[in-house]
C-alpha cells in the first residue's frame, strides 16, 4: 500500500506553488517536508490529501490515480492534521475523536460499537483516555493537537499527513507530538520548519524552494550547511557529520557570503 506524487505542479494566480515535485515515501516511515516560508509544503500536503488537483502530475493511491479512488475510499485511507486545527469548542475530547470516523459511516447514522472501539484505541495511544469526556477547548495546546491526532488514528488510516502538528507548542509538547508521529504504524509526511526536529524524527526529507525540489535523502545525507545556506539563506554549523549521524544544527550570526 503506498501514496506518492510524481511530478506533481499547482499554480494560483500564474505563479507555480508545486512545480514538478515526486515523493514516494515508503511504507511505515516518516518522511518531513522542509523548506522556508511559501516554499509549497503546505500544498504539497494538500494535493497528497486530494484536497485539491494537481494541474500536472499526478498523486497515486497504491498504483491508481487519486481521482479515480474516490473521496470517501480516500477519506478512510488518508488522514490529515492542520496546523492549529480548530473543534467547536462544546465538543468533548471523545467526540472530536469521534469525527474521523464520518468516513466509516452511513449519513445521519449513530456511532457503532465498532466506531466507539476505534475511538478508544485511537484516544489511548496518543495518551487522552482519561480526558475522553472532558470538553476539548479545557485542553492544553499540546493536548488538543494529540486530540486532533486521535481524531485522525481513529480514521484507521495507512496514511497521516500533518501540515506544522508542533507550531506554537513549547518544546516539551512539540518533542511528544513528533515522538507519538514516529512511533505509529502508518506512513506519515509531515512538514516541518524546525531542523533539528526533523532530523531526530524523520525517516527521509524532502526539502522544497520556491516549489520545487531541491533536496532528498535521509537526515544526515540532506541536512548540511551548504543546504541551509542555499535554501535558508542563513550560516549553521552541522554535527556529527556522516551517513548514520542524526545531525544537530547551530544557527550562526549573519548571511551567507
Amino acid at each position: 500500500m503506498s501514496l506518492l506524487a510524481h511530478e506533481v505542479s499547482w499554480s494560483v494566480g500564474g505563479r507555480l506553488v508545486v512545480d514538478g515535485v515526486s515523493l514516494a515515501p515508503a511504507p511505515g516511515t516518516t518522511t518531513g517536508l522542509l523548506g522556508p516560508n511559501g516554499s509549497g509544503k503546505s500544498s504539497l500536503l494538500r494535493l497528497l490529501a486530494g484536497l485539491r488537483p494537481a494541474d500536472a502530475g499526478v498523486v497515486e493511491l497504491d498504483g491508481v490515480p487519486l481521482a479515480r479512488v474516490g473521496r470517501r475510499t480516500a477519506a478512510r485511507r488518508i488522514a490529515v492534521v492542520e496546523q492549529n486545527a480548530a473543534t467547536e469548542t462544546d465538543l468533548t475530547v471523545a467526540e472530536v475523536a469521534g469525527l474521523g470516523r464520518i468516513p466509516h459511516r452511513r449519513a445521519w447514522s449513530a456511532p457503532s460499537r465498532s466506531d466507539e472501539d476505534a475511538v478508544e484505541r485511537a484516544l489511548e495511544r496518543v495518551g487522552l483516555a482519561d480526558r475522553a469526556e472532558e470538553a476539548w477547548h479545557t485542553l492544553s495546546g499540546g493536548e488538543r493537537q494529540r486530540a486532533q491526532i486521535a481524531r485522525a488514528l481513529a480514521q484507521g488510516p495507512h496514511e497521516l499527513l500533518l501540515d506544522e502538528p508542533t507550531n506554537h507548542l513549547d518544546i516539551a509538547h512539540q518533542l511528544d507530538v513528533l515522538d507519538l508521529v514516529a512511533r505509529l504504524e502508518v506512513t506519515a509526511v509531515v512538514a516541518l520548519h524546525d531542523l533539528n526536529l526533523a532530523a531526530m524524527f524523520c525517516d527521509r526529507l524532502l526539502v522544497l524552494k520556491d516549489g520545487r525540489a531541491v533536496a532528498a535523502g535521509t537526515p544526515a545525507e540532506v541536512i548540511t550547511e551548504d543546504l541551509i545556506a542555499e535554501v535558508y539563506g542563513v550560516r549553521a554549523e552541522v554535527e556529527p557529520r556522516g551517513p548514520e549521524a542524526r545531525p544537530s544544527v547551530r544557527f550562526l550570526p549573519g548571511r551567507p557570503v
